[in-house]
């Protein structure tokens, strides 16, 4: 039995064990159907040309964790950002850790989608929000049919929330190889404002395959800063699945770090439904040996004078793979749109690839639209020019990595992930900078 027959045989017992209302139901029902008739994507379908799920299906996933694995703080204390106060939800083997977590009610909802699907007090959010945002597409409607667990967070208007929100998920290797597939719903009301840190860990040399998908929604004048810390060991898998849906003047930011990992795939799409928005995505990837890494993102700039900014960097190495996948679509009611695209790469081995499509769909014709790419080397006259000054070639070569990066680091609001991002860079360029980290 394959993967695809295992999970469409699985949801049955899945379905009688959930205590959810009708509405949810029907959606998992729907959900469950459209993935039987897509299946996983393939390498035939245009937007996975570049990336193939074949290797990574093969494995024997179990499907439902059959126990949790205790984990203490102090085993697992770097994987958060622990230098600041934030609230955390943090999840083992797809189960909810308490111990591990800190939640909150007192004036915002930092909690669990399980207690948001079964409650009542929380319907009226979950019937207008929940899958209202989430592509029909064969591994989100997976998601949304076997969604149970993941983070709920609901900002009501004129909230600034302190402190940042840490979403950590865990697997510990219980099963020979796992699959999960947690559910995050992210509500931001009016003139609100959140920041949010995500990081999927495996803590295991066991296969893990992750299908993610979460869910955001920014309303008027709302600020969303979103990180996303992908750092993990060369067994595990992660496809991250993001939809965010922008309302009037709010500015939405998500920033990406990949650099672990055996295959990465992140689908981030932006919606822009109200005038004067910005949508912000960033991302440096830096991976080598047999790693993959695909950045598929969208933005849809559907009303007038809104802005988008995308800025990622990659530096691959050894037989590592690289894809960028960008797509701009401006309606032709989208007049005065200023929107930019940019992918830049490093090649630092013969054998490392990249594969980059930078896209724009333009309907209208009072905007500001640009994209491009390149794929070069490092600047040879750079290295001559610093190693004549007594810099040693590989702190020559780390210090032009680096600063090939950096412009995407500057946007970073938190200084604490500033600070953790440019030591994983350091470790992942094998040198010790010699500046402040």
């Amino acid at each position: 039995m394959d993967l695809k027959e295992k999970l469409v045989s699985s949801f049955l017992v899945f379905e009688d064990n959930v205590n959810e209302d009708t509405f949810i139901h029907d959606i998992r029902n729907n959900a469950i159907k459209s993935f039987e008739e897509k299946g996983f994507p393939t390498k035939k379908e245009e937007a996975w040309k570049y990336t193939s799920l074949n290797k990574i299906l093969k494995e024997d996933y179990s499907v439902f964790p059959k126990q949790e694995n205790a984990i203490e703080y102090r085993d697992v204390k770097k994987y958060f950002i622990d230098d600041i106060d934030t609230y955390k939800i943090v999840f083992i083997d797809g189960k909810y850790s308490s111990h591990l977590s800190q939640t909150t009610h007192d004036g915002i909802d930092v909690c669990l989608m399980s207690s948001a699907l079964s409650k009542p007090k929380y319907r009226l959010i979950i019937e207008n929000y929940f899958n209202k945002a989430a592509t029909k597409d064969s591994l989100s409607s997976l998601n949304t049919a076997f969604s149970s667990e993941g983070a709920y967070i609901h900002i009501p208007k004129n909230k600034l929330v302190e402190k940042p929100i840490q979403i950590v998920h865990f697997s510990t290797g219980n099963e020979s190889a796992t699959f999960l597939q947690p559910r995050n719903l992210i509500v931001v009301d009016e003139n609100s404002h959140v920041q949010i840190i995500e990081r999927h860990q495996s803590l295991t040399k066991n296969p893990v395959l992750t299908n993610s998908v979460t869910e955001i929604f920014a309303d008027k004048r709302a600020f969303v800063d979103y990180y996303k810390i992908q750092n993990d060991n060369t067994n595990a898998s992660l496809i991250d699945n993001t939809y965010i849906k922008q309302q009037q003047e709010s500015i939405a930011s998500v920033h990406t770090f990949a650099f672990g990992g055996k295959l990465t795939r992140n689908n981030l799409n932006f919606y822009q439904e109200g005038e004067r928005i910005d949508s912000i995505l960033k991302g440096v990837t830096i991976i080598g040996d047999k790693q993959h890494v695909d950045h598929n993102t969208l933005v849809h700039h559907i009303e007038p004078n809104c802005e988008s900014h995308q800025d990622y960097k990659g530096i691959f190495g050894e037989n590592a793979t690289g894809v960028f996948n960008g797509k701009i679509i401006v309606e032709k009611e989208a007049q005065k749109t200023n929107a930019f695209q940019s992918n830049n790469n490093i090649l630092i081995s013969d054998k490392a690839t990249i594969n980059t499509k930078p896209q724009l769909e333009i309907f209208a014709d009072d905007v500001k639209c640009s994209h491009g790419c390149t794929i070069g080397q490092l600047d040879e006259s750079a290295m001559f020019y610093m190693q004549s000054r007594g810099i040693p070639e590989k702190e020559a070569k780390a210090l032009l990595m680096y600063a090939f990066s950096n412009n995407v680091l500057n946007s970073v609001k938190i200084s604490e992930i500033k600070q953790r991002i440019t030591k994983i860079i350091a470790n992942k360029l094998g040198v010790n900078i010699g500046f402040d980290l």
